[in-house]
């Protein structure tokens, strides 16, 4: 039978009486390829996509950084961000060919935009498509002399990219349709502006709260005092309690930076760092001494060389 050396011809002994409740003598020779090449690709990888290569894809995302002070991390801020990307040509549009040209039909696949090979022993054909035309079925001669064929062309952008409040570091601004454009038509991808947040001179952020490490006496420890505690807004008064130990924090609510989310500003968190004087007057030593007696506290004579002092050390 001519028709069954046909079909056994192209798809083997299945051709003529199927497996597994498939019947290969009614169905069209390319979907038949078709179903092969998907499972071909499922297996050994690309199948698929090789038939899907003339379909719209999206274009690929960018990743650029930008630099902002702890200031404008609490209010937010809009930054100017230059970047470079490919666009398409704007002489040929992304064809790649020279306006005007006129097209011819792919010599690979005879202007089919699809080509056969033979898989298994020659019991299957499987379509893919042509590589030299990725499935137009034409190709055109005169390259664009702009782009010299690819398409695209290097180009730069500058954006107006806002900031919000209470972003942290590391995390990034999605910006849609920024990225480079797609192809066969597809969407352009995205641009991430990654936000690198600055070192501040007397704040460190933990999460939404602010620490800030402040200076005192150990007379203004010990005594108490009111001090003038700078914030983003301007100054707080802040009342020392008297006997304040040194690393003890004061919470002043509402005072650091906003939730990303919630919009809630955390707490600045001041932490009291007592100092002892390295060098003292004839007067401030006398009072010291007087004071030490009243605590019945030992302290070194002044006037003790260092090798007596080395001598009681040893005792």
């Amino acid at each position: 039978d001519s028709n069954k050396r046909q079909r056994y011809d192209r798809f083997g002994h299945e051709g003529l009486h199927g497996t597994s409740g498939h019947n290969f003598s009614g169905m069209d020779p390319g979907d038949i390829s078709s179903m092969f090449g998907d499972i071909l690709g499922d297996l050994f990888g690309g199948g698929r996509r090789q038939r899907g290569g003339n379909r719209a894809r999206r274009g690929y995302d960018l990743e650029t950084l930008v630099e902002i002070e702890l200031e404008e991390v609490a209010t937010g801020v809009e930054r100017d961000i230059e970047f470079v990307r490919q666009d398409l040509c704007e002489i040929c549009q992304g064809n790649g060919y020279k306006p005007g040209s006129k097209p011819i039909d792919c010599v690979t696949c005879a202007g089919q935009g699809q080509v056969a090979q033979s898989g298994l022993g020659g019991m299957f054909r499987m379509v893919t498509t042509c590589p030299a035309c990725n499935g137009a079925g034409k190709i055109y001669k005169d390259k664009c002399a702009s782009c010299g064929g690819g398409g695209r062309q290097t180009k730069k952008r500058v954006l107006v990219v806002k900031v919000p409040p209470g972003i942290h570091e590391g995390q990034a601004v999605r910006v849609a349709g920024e990225g480079e454009p797609g192809s066969q038509g597809g969407p352009r991808g995205d641009l991430h502006v990654v936000v690198r947040v600055k070192d501040h001179p007397i704040f460190t952020r933990e999460e939404d709260h602010l620490i800030l490490k402040m200076p005192i006496s150990f007379t203004q420890a010990t005594l108490g005092t009111e001090v003038q505690v700078p914030t983003f807004e301007g100054h707080e008064q802040l009342t020392i309690k008297p006997g304040t130990q040194h690393g003890s924090t004061f919470h002043i609510p509402g005072k650091a930076l906003p939730n990303l989310r919630s919009g809630r500003r955390g707490d600045l968190i001041v932490v009291m760092m007592v100092e002892i004087p390295s060098r003292l007057s004839s007067k401030q030593k006398e009072l010291l001494q007087e004071f030490a007696k009243t605590e019945n506290h030992r302290i070194l004579p002044q006037s003790r060389t260092f090798w007596n002092k080395i001598k009681d050390y040893l005792k």
